[in-house]
């Protein structure tokens, strides 16, 4: 059962991540705020993709010194096909959510797909970690104070806004009554957290112990971390095709209408 919530949290974590993306996008390219950050959109999406792209060349050089890890070459290799994919959906003309989101976007699988490789184990070749690591590997405690804020953070803002996760129209208007959260999300995205909290302490498998100093370690954290890239791949993609095409569809509907109306 366990497993499952981590990987609800998961799953979650993931839908609010794009839910803060595409509203960060809404924001900047309103008509209240489109002018004034314009400059600040584009300095931002040039700085998301050049640390995406170096964040893919500093993993080939440090995970994939060689044509035998091919493992590893096929994870970065498919990064940064799945970067330019994401790209070409966000400047397609019926899309047009620009370079902000895909730019944000490929920051934020490129960091999984680090974290994947990361937590390949420690006794491949092609994992630098191995032949650096140390008593206490510094880079460990980082990534586990690191992976802590990240699930406060994930858990407090998804379990409070749970609105992201219901599929209502933006017109309708909120009624003084409605309560802003809801107390039984709340608890069940802390429950699931503390779930995958529990999973990166076994490398998200039970029947084999853990080295000391040692964070979501093995093969079964590494396909969970790939499998969740993909995923989050996927549904950026399909997300913003589905809210940019029907706002497409809106636009047409309205332009028709005012063809209508002007032939009568």
């Amino acid at each position: 059962m366990a497993h499952g919530g981590a990987g609800v949290f998961l799953v979650i974590q993931l839908f609010s991540v794009v839910s803060f993306i595409n509203w960060l996008n809404d924001i900047c390219h309103s008509e209240k705020y489109a002018e004034r950050c314009h400059i600040q959109v584009v300095l931002i999406s040039i700085a998301a993709y050049v640390t995406s792209i170096v964040g893919c060349i500093m993993m080939y050089v440090l995970y994939a010194p060689k044509l035998s890890c091919r493992l590893n070459i096929l994870f970065i290799t498919l990064t940064l096909i799945l970067l330019q994919l994401m790209t070409f959906v966000s400047v397609h003309p019926k899309v047009r959510a620009g370079y902000l989101v895909a730019g944000l976007m490929g920051v934020y699988i490129v960091f999984l797909c680090w974290c994947a490789i990361r937590s390949e184990p420690q006794t491949e070749i092609c994992n630098q970690k191995a032949e650096l690591a140390t008593g206490s590997d510094w880079l460990t405690i980082v990534s586990f104070v690191f992976a802590i804020l990240v699930i406060v953070i994930a858990t407090f803002s998804t379990g409070i806004d749970s609105k992201c996760f219901q599929f209502k129209k933006k017109s309708e208007v909120a009624s003084d009554d409605d309560v802003p959260y809801g107390y039984g999300f709340f608890h069940f995205v802390f429950a699931v957290g503390s779930m995958y909290f529990g999973m990166l302490f076994i490398g998200w498998d039970a029947h084999k112990s853990m080295q000391r100093w040692t964070i979501d370690v093995g093969w079964a954290s590494t396909w969970v971390r790939v499998v969740n890239e993909w995923l989050a791949a996927l549904v950026y993609s399909k997300n913003i095709q589905i809210f940019n095409f029907t706002e497409w569809v809106k636009s047409q509907n309205l332009y028709l209408a005012r063809i209508i109306i002007d032939l009568k």
